[in-house]
């Protein structure tokens, strides 16, 4: 068989494509604020992880201009070698200092940051237990380690419990999990995950993507929101979700993040963040910290949104968090209700089976501190004329 044959034989896209209900890789023409503009016609977003509406504040664009102007566009070189700029290595000191950690580490990525963690720290006889819905990056990462990989059912402490009950108690043992889940915005049970990783002498660490600048009083993420900071080993973020950038960190003891430096491949055989991208991060940093008002605004708009859906019959889910899925049922019902609010000017993200189990696919809308209430108020007629068009809704 020739190695394009699947390649050639897949055609699924192009039926999609055919019938209208192909979602993925839509061309964005303009972003205002809240307001996209696709094939000329203007949309609310609420399907982006600009969860503190950052992504156009005026101080963050003119420290992106400026690091532009002193350092060029690019570094053309890994951190290992030339690439390392000073504004590298203020990003990592404020993110330590914020986190409240000895030492962090940025990555090009958040998919590159987990892949470097768990591949470097898992060796031969260790062993990484992850959650079964953790993002797809560690589970990537854990398929490049020599060690021993183990899942557990979602949240489930039980059957957490069973998983290190079984394992060598003198072996490396690191556990995995997220702190939101991006599909489906529920919480890790953290407080368990700590207690029962303590019990078996395991290692924790959070992939805080979602939250790290939405849950928490200051924004420092789950582990905050529920007061096991100090119990927590590494945190991971991300900047392209609330630090509105792109790259990624891990954030933890010194020497761990030394250890981790000099030997990630993920790290050392990549081009480091382009200047724009960590002054961005830098100014969005000190905006987490100095505007806590942008998160109490997200939550009342998180609280608004949720309880709006659900007065309209909506199956919202088990979400905590400014991630509000719709629940609807089938794959085709999923594309139905994104086809319909896209012609409504409504811009959401349809997620189907494999990345969620069958029978539950759904409509993923996320929420930022910058959306009005007339922006909101007609996502909410929307989706009520497109469930009962679909009969999703009564």
């Amino acid at each position: 068989m020739d190695i394009f044959d699947k390649c050639y034989n897949f055609t699924r896209a192009d039926e999609a494509k055919a019938t209208g209900m192909y979602p993925y890789f839509t061309p964005i023409q303009e972003v205002k604020g809240n307001k996209v503009k696709v094939d000329g016609k203007e949309m609310i977003m609420v399907g982006s992880n600009n969860y503190l509406g950052l992504i156009n504040h005026p101080r963050v664009m003119k420290a992106a201009q400026e690091a532009v102007d002193k350092y060029g566009v690019a570094t053309c070189g890994s951190r290992f070698l030339n690439g390392t700029l000073d504004i590298h290595i203020e990003l990592e000191k404020k993110l330590a200092e914020f986190m409240k950690k000895d030492a962090a580490l940025a990555f090009s990525t958040g998919f590159q940051t987990n892949q470097g963690i768990i591949s470097t720290l898992i060796g031969k006889g260790d062993s990484v237990i992850i959650d079964k819905l953790v993002h797809a990056s560690i589970i990537d990462a854990c398929r490049l380690t020599f060690g021993n990989v183990y899942r557990f059912k979602h949240n489930d402490m039980a059957d957490l419990e069973k998983v290190l009950s079984s394992l060598d108690k003198d072996a490396g043992k690191l556990v995995v999990v997220d702190g939101v889940f991006s599909m489906e915005g529920d919480l890790i049970n953290l407080p368990e995950v700590v207690a029962l990783s303590k019990k078996y002498s395991a290692k924790i660490m959070v992939d805080d993507a979602h939250g790290i600048g939405v849950m928490g009083k200051s924004g420092r993420g789950t582990s905050e929101h529920f007061g096991v900071e100090d119990d927590i080993d590494l945190v991971m973020g991300t900047f392209s979700k609330s630090i509105s950038s792109l790259g990624g960190f891990v954030a933890g003891d010194a020497k761990v993040i030394s250890y981790i430096k000099h030997f990630a491949r993920a790290l050392i055989f990549s081009a480091s963040i382009t200047p724009a991208s960590v002054a961005t991060a830098i100014a969005t940093v000190d905006i987490i910290q100095t505007e806590p008002d942008r998160r109490e605004k997200l939550w009342k708009i998180t609280k608004k949104m949720k309880s709006g859906f659900q007065a309209l019959g909506y199956n919202t889910g088990p979400t905590e968090t400014p991630i509000i899925p719709i629940i609807v049922g089938t794959d085709e019902t999923a594309f139905m209700l994104w086809r319909l609010l896209r012609e409504d000017g409504i811009f959401t993200n349809p997620v189907v089976y494999p990345a969620v189990p069958k029978g539950q696919s759904l409509i993923r809308t996320s929420y930022s501190a910058t959306h009005t209430e007339e922006e909101l108020d007609t996502v909410l007629v929307s989706f009520e004329k497109g469930g009962k068009q679909l009969g999703i809704i009564k």
